[in-house]
């Protein structure tokens, strides 16, 4: 048998084999997947490069539904699934963002194109573009809570509540 201790070497070829290969997007199309096929894995190692890439390509990498705490600064900082570095610090201590280990770096993290990176638009509010990236749309401006709250709370006082006996 193939499975006994020691038995390295197997006298026959592979019985079943695919015709065809594994296409992710083949029953999939929306548009989370084509961010994912789409996604450019910078700041890792080769190693992590591969292991990333092979999770894309059979459908296993999932996207992180809030940030992770980063192991350097301890700040709610990383969002790429399967890291556990901020793009920040690896960039900083040039290290992977994925294991954490001092190798080569494959495709080093661009500052220019950090999505982390404060934006203030033309309303004058600020965002950190992690709304783009975790698909997020909510917003927490104090105008348009306390003009919110002013109007609920005007409904509920508006509100006649009476008790039925069942």
């Amino acid at each position: 048998m193939s499975s006994e201790k020691g038995n390295v070497s197997r006298t026959r070829p592979q019985r079943y084999q695919n015709a065809r290969a594994f296409k992710n997007d083949k029953y999939d199309t929306s548009a989370r997947l084509k961010k994912i096929n789409a996604k450019l894995h910078d700041g890792v190692c080769q190693h992590c490069k591969g292991i990333l890439e092979w999770r894309v390509k059979f459908s296993k990498y999932k996207l992180l539904s809030k940030p992770k705490k980063c192991v350097k600064c301890l700040q709610k900082t990383v969002k790429d699934p399967y890291h556990i570095i901020c793009r920040p610090c690896a960039g900083k201590l040039e290290i992977c963002a994925k294991c954490g280990k001092e190798a080569e770096i494959v495709i080093p993290i661009d500052k220019g194109q950090d999505k982390t990176e404060s934006v203030t638009t033309k309303d004058g509010q600020e965002s950190s573009g992690l709304e783009d990236e975790l698909d997020f749309d909510t917003n927490f401006s104090s105008a348009d809570n306390d003009e919110d709250s002013a109007g609920l709370e005007e409904r509920f006082k508006s509100m006649n509540f009476e008790r039925i006996a069942i």
